[in-house]
């Protein structure tokens, strides 16, 4: 199997098509990580920068306002040619590849790599941010953010504590590459030091996200639930069982809801720092 061969099949193909849909819905939800991440990042107008796992461009974009450069990177052809279409709609000059981070070829000429909670997908994430530090001239600065564990981030817990039965290890969720891979603080910072970067800073940021970006108590109810994450905790559920889940996630987060404005519920990422 070649490297990182499933999330290949998983990013182009049934895991895209709802992040296409609601890709303006992310944005709005993500928007304090993505803010708290590049005044991190500090790019500068001389910095030439590398986005990795851009996804459907939001953030590339937001660093194109600011860099000399900005190339962004996905392994996934549908959100990427998101992106395009969005870099052309807004008239920003912007390079976007579809390529795998692991194993792409990088000419070592970038100030800055970001990432907004797209680093956590790797087979062997040793080799592939080793293979980021490749990206970066000496010096260079790294900056992501990855999720926390799960029973630290809040609108993950409302799909959690609505199964009928409890979760035998929440985590046992991060085995292997995916969502929770890079949950522990420990681990980040061994496995960037072993990559070959120095100046390590792993920092907890909790914010509030509008889930969903916004909308009814319903609507709310339904992007959680669609969510790759729902569909992992609950998607296994009998059809008995499912309404009874779905009131439950319903009833948590009509807690959270603010008319006029929509669902804002409390999430935990790490905002990393790290030098080549």
């Amino acid at each position: 199997m070649a490297p990182n061969e499933q999330q290949s099949a998983a990013w182009n193909g049934p895991e895209a098509d709802h992040y296409v849909e609601q890709a303006d819905r992310y944005d709005l939800q993500l928007r304090p990580v993505t803010e708290a991440m590049l005044r991190r990042a500090a790019v500068t107008t001389a910095d030439e920068v590398l986005d990795v796992g851009c996804g459907t461009g939001a953030t590339t974009l937001a660093v194109a306002r600011r860099a000399a450069r900005v190339v962004g990177l996905d392994i996934s052809a549908p959100l990427v040619e998101v992106a395009r279409c969005r870099a052309a709609e807004a008239s920003i000059d912007v390079e976007l590849v579809v390529a795998d981070a692991q194993t792409h070829r990088f000419d070592g000429g970038f100030d800055v790599v970001v990432s907004q909670l797209g680093l956590m997908f790797f087979d062997d994430p040793v080799v592939a941010f080793a293979n980021l530090r490749s990206a970066l001239r000496p010096g260079g600065r790294l900056a992501f953010t990855s999720w926390r564990p799960l029973e630290d981030n809040e609108w993950l817990l409302v799909l959690a504590r609505a199964r009928p039965e409890p979760l035998p290890r929440l985590g046992g969720l991060a085995a292997g590459p995916g969502m929770f891979a890079l949950q522990d603080l420990d681990e980040i910072t061994g496995l960037l030091e072993s990559a070959g970067f120095a100046d390590v800073v792993v920092d907890p940021l909790a914010v509030d996200l509008l889930l969903g970006g916004g909308g009814s108590l319903d609507d709310a109810v339904q992007f959680l639930l669609d969510t790759g994450i729902g569909r992992g905790l609950l998607g296994d559920l009998a059809p008995e069982a499912r309404p009874s889940a779905v009131g439950a996630v319903r009833a948590a987060l009509a807690q959270r809801y603010e008319d006029g404005s929509g669902v804002r519920i409390g999430a935990a990422t790490w905002l990393v720092t790290a030098r080549a």
